[in-house]
């Protein structure tokens, strides 16, 4: 204990009367914890002033890198699949074709509502109604809705609706609803909906219209 105090009083004589002293002339322990303390305080400024903003844009580089990575794999893998692509590709176009080709023009309206009525006559339903309705523009093709209401057998009912189905055009059954009758007949309310190619003033209105909404949507 007596060695720690003499050590003690030893360190602390060496910090007395250091005011006007230069520091060179310092004791060896004032100027080793003067240069521990310069160093410390160097350190801490360099890590606000330069390195914490190094770092950071070490991270930031870090983070570009992995994501063009992963868009690095992704196009591999896109430029891998290539192939299969160009190929769904095609047959998503032979398969729009396809629908394509079911869809009447403007003037071929008349003929298929002739067909969905001799559809119903041909299989001996009596209609009681036969209704089309307000075109609906969509936006490249147009449909038309035909209310319909006939009456006749089951298997009559059944007939008529699988030669709609098999009709060259497309046409659908909607909002279906049979009502049991007398003599064990059957009424059908439906809504049938046929569609159509758009003419070129159809088109042309509609991309009108297209372009007035989205003028509009960025007043």
């Amino acid at each position: 204990m007596a060695d720690i105090k003499k050590i003690g009083a030893s360190i602390s004589a060496q910090f007395r009367n250091l005011n006007g002293v230069p520091p060179a002339q310092w004791p060896i322990v004032p100027r080793v914890m003067c240069g521990v303390g310069v160093t410390i305080l160097v350190l801490v400024l360099g890590w606000y002033f330069y390195w914490s903003s190094q770092l950071e844009d070490l991270d930031r580089a870090s983070a570009e890198e992995q994501t063009l990575k992963d868009a690095y794999k992704i196009k591999v893998q896109q430029a891998v699949n290539l192939e299969g692509l160009r190929k769904q590709k095609q047959q998503v176009g032979e398969y729009v074709a396809t629908l394509e080709k079911q869809l009447p023009s403007k003037a071929e309206m008349d003929a298929l509502l002739s067909d969905i009525n001799q559809a119903g006559l041909g299989r001996g339903l009596q209609f009681e109604l036969f209704k089309p309705g307000q075109v609906v523009v969509r936006d490249y093709y147009a449909e038309l809705p035909i209310d319909i209401k006939v009456t006749g057998h089951y298997h009559d009912m059944a007939s008529f609706a699988s030669d709609i189905a098999n009709l060259p055009r497309i046409v659908t059954l909607n909002k279906m609803s049979l009502v049991a009758g007398k003599d064990n007949s059957l009424t059908l309310d439906a809504v049938a909906k046929t569609f159509r190619y758009l003419d070129e003033e159809e088109i042309a209105a509609q991309r009108k219209a297209d372009a007035a909404k989205k003028k509009g949507g960025k007043k």
